[in-house]
């Protein structure tokens, strides 16, 4: 059952300000808005803040909602705005040496390996365009259809399609330039 599902009895009371329906509204929806902030958002930011100011939004302009099946795409491009604010202050704290320290953690060579594969991976997603990555992240990491991203990003299916088909061809061309997966096989299609 998809969070839509679950929250859909507590969200008119929620949006009305009720605490104990906003409680639930968190156990849903917490771990999907952690998610996308560290996928969407990246190493640079802090994921646990980011998900922290998405929910502080949430809950202080909730009451704005006409329609409380629009919640998931709401709270989606919430999390989108919140994470583009924190990227673009992560941005600055790249430039002050010791903030974001280049010290690779300890233990086995294949952790390393692994460390080294996964931060490559999100400096590859990082770089793709917000639009791209946003389709990219919620289809093939979060394993959601077409129609629920369409939902969730406000746009056709067909648009979630084709930016899903670019941001695979992007994706797989710098992975490939990066050396990550030389021979590694296309990403899977989107579930319409």
């Amino acid at each position: 059952m998809r969070e839509s599902e679950l929250s859909a009895p507590y969200l008119p009371a929620a949006m009305r300000g009720d605490t104990a329906a906003w409680d639930r509204i968190l156990g849903v929806w917490g771990p999907a808005v952690l998610r996308w902030c560290a996928r969407l958002g990246g190493p640079r930011i802090d994921t646990e803040d980011a998900a922290h100011d998405v929910f502080e939004r949430a809950f202080t302009h909730a009451h704005t909602i006409r329609d409380p099946a629009a919640f998931p795409g709401w709270l989606f491009a919430t999390t989108r705005r919140v994470v583009i604010d924190h990227r673009r202050r992560a941005w600055l704290r790249r430039w002050v040496p010791g903030l974001v320290p280049d010290v690779p953690a300890p233990g086995a060579e294949s952790r390393a390996e692994r460390d080294n594969l996964a931060a490559a991976v999100r400096e590859a997603l990082e770089d793709m365009p917000a639009e791209l990555r946003e389709v990219i992240v919620l289809c093939e990491l979060e394993e959601r259809n077409g129609a629920e991203v369409a939902e969730l990003l406000g746009v056709p299916l067909g648009t979630v399609k084709s930016r899903l088909r670019r941001a695979r061809e992007r994706f797989e061309a710098e992975a490939r330039r990066r050396g990550l997966a030389p021979d590694a096989p296309a990403l899977g299609r989107v579930n319409g």
